[in-house]
């Protein structure tokens, strides 16, 4: 029986059964495995997203506030940041994510009149990092942004880094249901159960644990995989049935590679898009996100919105 003078609710350290979780989930991709896919990624100039233009629209960033977006990746927040006369802290642990960023920014004139000016700064520079030993300093910008890019075993210090950093605001997405590197539709097809995470939970719960009143919004983003090959596909959803089964117990992964193979030749479909790879998948994948933001104490302005 649930002793009810101590309520799991309250007395729970959220972060630490975080750490736990992470111990038995697949680790987290390398900063050589983010360079590989660089290439593949959609970038600022290349992409139209409404998830994008959804995010922008909940940070509410107010004119000619400075930005940090940590986990910047390709730059398709901190790009059109810069174009609408931003300053903006960029950071990313992926040199091959960076280099990428860095061609779209070289074509946005600086404030003096230069290519790449003053206004924008970009790092190499992880989660893990001491953030002031590269000059990211507490209270430097006025936002802090972190768009799909937690992925650290300890998320507390995380998010405490990011309130620490904003002067007003900070604004971070997480998976609201199923990990984006998982395609809950096929491992559910392969017999590895229903696969949700629950990382906006735990966001929402490490916050208030601070004394944070943290706003969650949703942002549902749809997308098809692409593939040169089947032999490409097969490797990415081989990887998902290894993924999945690390964080289900009582599943049978060599049926679920049994399975596999009848799964690419009905899922696996050309690709009638110009300029894309000539393979996807059939059906969307369907990830939704949660946006969690709140306002540092103090502001005289109050919320956004």
């Amino acid at each position: 029986m649930t002793d009810r003078s101590h309520p799991l609710l309250t007395t729970t350290d959220w972060n630490d059964e975080w750490r736990s979780l992470q111990a038995g989930r697949a680790q987290a991709s390398s900063a050589e495995t983010w360079d590989e896919r660089a290439a593949t990624f959609p970038t600022a100039h290349g992409s139209q997203s409404g998830y994008v233009r959804r995010f922008l629209e909940l940070a509410g960033i107010r004119e000619g506030e400075t930005v940090f977006d940590m986990g910047c990746g390709t730059g398709v927040l901190s790009v059109p940041l810069v174009e609408a006369g931003h300053p903006v802290i960029a950071a990313d642990f992926s040199s091959g994510m960076l280099n990428v960023m860095l061609k779209d920014l070289a074509d946005i004139p600086g404030s003096d009149g230069s290519s790449l000016g003053p206004d924008v700064q970009v790092m190499k520079m992880s989660w893990e990092d001491d953030w002031e030993r590269f000059g990211v300093k507490p209270r430097c910008a006025d936002i802090a942004i972190a768009s799909r890019s937690i992925a650290t075993n300890d998320l507390e210090a995380a998010l405490m880094k990011l309130d620490a950093v904003a002067r007003r605001r900070v604004c971070i997405t997480v998976p609201c249901g199923s990990s984006p590197r998982i395609d809950r539709s096929f491992v559910e097809a392969v017999g590895l159960g229903r696969h949700l995470g629950h990382d906006f939970l735990y966001t929402f719960n490490i916050l208030a644990s601070r004394g944070i009143c943290p706003e969650v919004a949703y942002i549902p983003s749809i997308r098809y995989d692409t593939f040169d090959t089947v032999e490409e596909a097969r490797k990415l959803f081989g990887g998902m049935i290894e993924s999945a089964a690390q964080e289900a117990s009582g599943v049978s992964v060599e049926r679920a590679f049994e399975l596999l193979e009848p799964w690419l030749a009905e899922h696996i479909v050309p690709n009638g898009k110009d300029g894309e790879k000539p393979l996807r998948t059939k059906n969307v994948r369907n990830v939704v996100w949660a946006f969690i933001s709140w306002d540092k104490q103090g502001d005289e302005n109050g919320p956004v919105g």
